[in-house]
């Protein structure tokens, strides 16, 4: 509750101080695979990862602690729902600090001891706020203060008992890590998600776990490790018969992103192996075509990794269509990882440079970036 209040007080650059870090995957894996592995006995025995969740108390107002009942927390889980899909549309831009705002307030309900059951829900909806502050503070480049974000998560979900949740909130500490090009560290962190998900985890969650972690084995040209991982991926989902209901937050893990993780380690491993492009070619579009409505974001990386693979494959034209496919798309875009991937893309059209469509499209990529942002031929990406 203090770090959401100091989020929503402090300007997004002044919240973790310049020179603050990622902790490494190897660090939190150390600190939390003991505690994440027993049973949460619903009391504050969390590992302290270096304070990442302490704040000065003095000059914040205490919550009043107050009994809510479930009738409170339905609304609490429908808001969730509305962030999820708002965040799948536009980005993390716009409506951060509204969910800051909103696990602040679980946070103090949080105070306030209610009923097993009623505290379960609560930790819930705190593991899934927490989840999309931190997704959201990736989203628009915050990397230390996303992680922290993850790490809220996890301890949330195994406080409320859901230890595949608290495994998912890992896996996003990981993506974020191969995003930045550590995928040494996205590994260390993906064993500790798989590990402490427990015995419970549905087939379609282990499935996307194992992309992610396929994607990392991309990133370190590791291709028969890559391809290994994604057929048990694709094992899993289709094994999950659909008998039990997913949990609200792997609803958005579908067919379409099974293909659309699938792309992108093999457009990722193609920076090493140029013949997987012809692979990340056919996934992504079957990612597309199946894609559904409001999932705005997705559809855009699925466009620039095909557009990168074509780029790789040496198919200029068809990579020109697809990129300004992507271009169309982004207007209300407000994702920082769709503009790291898009100069990402732009690296790939040097090569073309002397092609007429291909210098407008480098003009219309140059227009497209935030000018904040720099030039596309500066700075650090991942190659995504």
């Amino acid at each position: 509750t203090e770090f959401t209040g100091m989020d929503l007080m402090l300007n997004r650059r002044g919240l973790v101080g310049a020179g603050a870090g990622l902790a490494a995957g190897s660090a939190l894996t150390s600190a939390m695979h003991d505690w994440l592995h027993t049973d949460p006995t619903l009391k504050a025995d969390a590992p302290r990862l270096d304070d990442p969740l302490h704040a000065d108390p003095a000059g914040f107002d205490r919550y009043e602690a107050a009994p809510i009942g479930s009738q409170e927390i339905e609304e609490l889980e429908r808001s969730v729902e509305v962030f999820r899909a708002w965040d799948a549309s536009r980005g993390g831009g716009l409506q951060r600090k509204a969910v800051v705002g909103q696990l602040n307030e679980v946070g103090g309900m949080l105070a306030y001891r209610h009923p097993d059951h009623l505290q379960r829900r609560l930790w819930g909806v705190a593991a899934n706020l927490a989840v999309l502050a931190g997704w959201m503070s990736h989203d628009v480049g915050l990397e230390p203060t996303a992680q922290k974000y993850f790490v809220i998560a996890a301890h949330a979900a195994r406080e409320g008992g859901d230890r595949p949740r608290a495994g998912e909130a890992l896996s996003r500490a990981a993506r974020q890590m191969v995003h930045l090009g550590k995928p040494d560290d996205a590994l260390d962190l993906m064993k500790l998600a798989t590990s402490g998900s427990g015995e419970q985890t549905l087939p379609r969650t282990q499935a996307m776990l194992h992309t992610i972690e396929a994607w990392a084995q991309a990133s370190m040209g590791k291709g028969q490790a890559m391809r290994r991982t994604l057929g048990r991926a694709e094992d899993l989902f289709v094994s999950d018969k659909g008998d039990v209901p997913p949990p609200s937050w792997m609803q958005m893990f579908d067919e379409a992103d099974l293909h659309g993780m699938q792309a992108l380690a093999y457009r990722t491993l193609a920076d090493h192996e140029p013949s997987a492009a012809h692979v990340a070619q056919r996934h992504a579009k079957e990612a597309i075509a199946l894609r559904a409505k409001g999932r705005d974001r997705s559809t855009i990386f699925d466009y620039i990794s095909l557009a990168s693979a074509c780029f790789i494959a040496d198919d200029p034209e068809q990579a020109d269509r697809y990129a300004r496919l992507a271009l169309v798309s982004m207007g209300s875009n407000s994702s920082h990882r769709t503009w790291d991937r898009l100069r990402e893309m732009y690296r790939l059209t040097a090569q073309y440079a002397g092609y007429p469509k291909i210098e407008d499209l480098r003009e219309e990529i140059k227009h497209a970036l935030p000018k904040a942002a720099g030039r596309p031929g500066g700075g650090k990406w991942a190659r995504a």
